[in-house]
């Protein structure tokens, strides 16, 4: 299993905010290239970034911040947030980024000519609440079901997904693994990257015995920022099986 960190861009610096609300926001760094840099020596074999501003403006905002940090570490990234035209993906991925993620409009913007153009470099990221997805930035709660979601975008060729939990996000309360579990047991074959929740090591050994069915890595954020999480102890524990 991975421990992949994130950067979360806003306004050209890196941030966390509570549960996707821009009022509750920290601060963490003025340089982002620097902080991925960071995450690289520590071990981390990918990194998660989302531009926030991309994500509340409905398109790239960000885009030459993501690839300066590209260009600046070895390691893959993956970005998302504002990414709703193929002429948005194969722009990042021509810079470089080697993972586009989509939210949930993929279903209905006529991407899957493109996902099975590209199947190793498109994920879908699911944001839920209750286990319903939800739209608009966190603001709207469909009656969809994750599972019943998930299975949707399987069948136009989607391998992988991000799904984050909106309750647990930024709160360092642990992840929800119910709902993890049942993403694993009833949408076999998909690759499932859990975000939100992570707070201590516990948790992360808690996920990892997810690894054998599906589970491919935890998006750690708030917790490494905040000290509760070491990422370089972390991502040799985890991946070392202590």
């Amino acid at each position: 299993m991975l421990v992949i960190p994130a950067i979360d861009l806003k306004e050209g610096r890196c941030v966390r905010l509570v549960q996707g609300d821009p009022d509750r926001e920290t601060v963490y760094s003025n340089d982002p290239v620097a902080m991925a840099v960071y995450f690289q020596e520590c071990g981390a074999r990918l990194i998660h970034v989302v531009d926030l501003d991309g994500a509340f403006e409905g398109r790239p905002v960000n885009h030459e911040i993501v690839a300066s940090i590209a260009r600046g570490v070895d390691i893959p990234i993956e970005i998302g947030g504002g990414i709703r035209n193929t002429e948005s993906i194969e722009r990042y991925l021509a810079a470089g980024i080697g993972r586009v993620i989509l939210g949930t409009a993929v279903l209905e913007g006529g991407f899957g000519d493109i996902i099975r153009k590209y199947p190793d470099n498109i994920v879908v990221g699911i944001d839920a609440k209750n286990s319903k997805v939800a739209t608009h930035g966190w603001k709207q709660v469909s009656n969809v079901s994750a599972v019943d979601f998930i299975k949707e975008l399987q069948n136009i060729g989607v391998r992988e997904i991000i799904y984050t939990d909106i309750s647990t996000d930024g709160m360092l309360t642990g992840p929800n693994y119910g709902a993890i579990e049942t993403i694993l047991e009833e949408t076999r074959g998909i690759s499932l990257i859990a975000s939100g929740g992570v707070s201590c090591m516990d948790d992360l050994r808690r996920l990892r015995e997810f690894s054998g069915r599906g589970l491919k890595g935890s998006i750690v954020g708030k917790a490494i920022y905040d000290g509760r999480v070491n990422l370089r102890e972390a991502v040799r524990i985890v991946e070392s099986g202590e």
